[in-house]
């Protein structure tokens, strides 16, 4: 079989081959016969119809497609094979199909045309002695006091209060009843499902409930009723509701105030694991500084990455491409699906091509800084030694626990977050990156695009839309109240000092820029599986 490569454009590889007349008598009796033993004709046994019934019934057009379907399919994994060829996917034909059965004559020669997708060739014109900046993030350790006061918060005695009305800070009882206001005259209000309640506790913070529920309720006393007309803001997430009039009837039946406990040895055993306020407050002041540096490390990670994107030159083939975009895809959807939302009528045949076309330059990104790295390895021979990845996948894996995670690929996930982590630490060592304040860097233009980045906006955004219409129901008492501020922190125990994360995609041959390193991360690439 002879073979003539040519080198194309996005890193693919043109083929001419040529089919011996061996290889296409032989392919083409192979599926005269497959059709004998198969064919169900009326008045023949199987096994048993004569040929030329056989190319009349089904027609030689047919046969010869069939028959040149699996020949080329056949001499192309020979070719790639004979010419030790690294292809990275499936192959396109580049000459008419149509064109080739037509010429294809069973016992005679023919040559046809086809390429494939190869690991594309990296110039890296510079990757050392790189003068950056990067954001020096300060910890801000005002947030210890505010931690220790919500744990106060958290544990605090509620003392019922009586001789004084409501104020701002108390905890109350109320019963509330809401009716929806029409501007047409002689209408009726309209009760709503869910719109009232008995026994209700509201604190009175500001921001927990629609503008004018709170300040409704400061100044009345127990067993004073009032209506208060209070209008849905037009951005809330029931659509049924939002921008309407509406009056609320409030009831108050009980004030109580929150008597916080004392900041001492034993409220620091009470709400942590700690034996001392001293040890919990130094915690807490560790976690903040860690936090901080953690987060100025990968500032200067990016830095690095952001710069060797700049000095990369490569084609890259389109099976690359389409592999990270399967990624990205998949990993929006298991965030979608974390959050509540039907992501089968998100991902759909209609919206998949349109996603894939937002998340194209986040694709090529990172895709060449995955290439970058790996050309900095390779001129630098950058290697980890199997003992450390199996050291730290076997740290992750108690971690874990009982989760079912494929050993396998969770050792390749950690080894590429090893070598990564190798490699951008050479970079920054063979660099100079200077630390300027917090907030030098990004202009809000470029802190808005980032966010959009981060968040596939558009996409996100309208999903993100379709869960809260999902989950806010038409019952006050859930969708009044504010939502839980993510800042917060979690319920008082022994705090987690949490490091800077990225996500990931494994590429073949190539080292990934973008991998995690906290075990939540290695679980999700172990079990995540593409979008198709």
């Amino acid at each position: 079989m002879k073979v003539t490569q040519e080198k194309l454009p996005a890193s693919q590889i043109g083929l001419e081959i040529e089919i011996t007349p061996e290889m296409s008598q032989k392919a083409y009796e192979q599926v005269i016969q497959k059709f004998t033993r198969s064919a169900n004709i009326p008045g023949f046994r199987k096994g048993k119809v004569p040929r030329q019934v056989l190319i009349q019934r089904f027609g030689s057009v047919q046969l010869k497609a069939t028959a040149l379907e699996e020949l080329i399919d056949e001499t192309l994994k020979q070719a790639i094979e004979q010419e030790k060829i690294d292809a990275l996917g499936n192959y396109q034909l580049r000459s008419s199909f149509e064109d080739l059965v037509s010429q294809f004559v069973p016992g005679a020669a023919l040559t046809f045309s086809a390429s494939v997708d190869v690991q594309p060739e990296v110039t890296l014109a510079q990757y050392t002695e790189f003068q950056l900046q990067a954001e020096e993030i300060k910890p801000d350790l005002e947030q210890v006091d505010k931690v220790l006061q919500q744990y106060q918060e958290q544990t605090a005695t509620l003392i019922p209060v009586e001789g004084r009305a409501a104020q701002l800070g108390d905890v109350t009882i109320v019963d509330y009843k809401g009716v929806l206001l029409s501007d047409e005259p002689d209408t009726e209000p309209e009760p709503f499902p869910g719109g009232e309640a008995e026994d209700f506790q509201v604190e009175l913070t500001e921001g927990k409930f629609i503008e004018g529920f709170i300040d409704g309720i400061v100044g009345m006393n127990p067993g004073e009723t009032k209506d208060l007309p209070i209008p849905f803001p037009e951005d809330y997430p029931q659509e049924t509701l939002a921008g309407r009039s509406a009056r609320f009837t409030i009831t108050l039946k009980e004030i109580k105030e929150k008597e916080l406990p004392a900041l001492d040895d034993d409220f620091a055993q009470e709400v942590s694991e700690f034996e001392t306020l001293a040890e919990l407050r130094s915690s807490l002041e560790t976690r903040y500084t860690e936090e901080a540096e953690t987060k100025t490390t990968a500032n200067k990670e990016q830095a690095i990455l952001d710069e060797l994107l700049k000095h990369i030159e490569v084609d890259l083939p389109e099976t690359l491409v389409e592999r990270e975009l399967s990624y990205l895809l998949n990993q929006t959807a298991m965030q979608l699906q974390n959050q509540g939302i039907d992501v089968k009528r998100l991902f759909n045949q209609d919206t998949i091509p349109m996603l894939k076309e937002r998340s194209r330059p986040e694709a090529l990104d990172r895709i060449k800084r995955t290439l970058a790295l790996g050309e900095v390895a390779k001129r630098e021979s950058l290697k980890v030694e199997s003992a450390e990845v199996t050291a730290k996948a076997t740290e992750l894996l108690k971690e874990l626990g009982d989760r079912d995670i494929d050993p396998d690929r969770l050792q390749a996930v950690v080894a590429e977050d090893l070598l990564k982590e190798k490699i951008v630490n050479w970079l920054i060592e063979h660099s100079t990156i200077e630390l300027v304040p917090e907030g030098t860097l990004a202009t809000p233009e470029e802190e808005e695009a980032l966010e959009a980045s981060l968040e596939d906006e558009g996409f996100i955004e309208a999903a993100t839309s379709d869960l809260e219409a999902a989950t806010a129901t038409v019952d006050v008492t859930s969708s009044v109240v504010e939502a839980p501020d993510e800042d917060a922190p979690e319920a008082p125990t022994v705090p987690e000092v949490v490091g800077a994360e990225t996500d990931s995609q494994a590429i073949p041959d190539a080292i990934e820029a973008e991998k995690p390193k906290k075990a939540r991360k290695a679980k999700a690439k172990a079990e995540s599986s593409d979008i198709e």
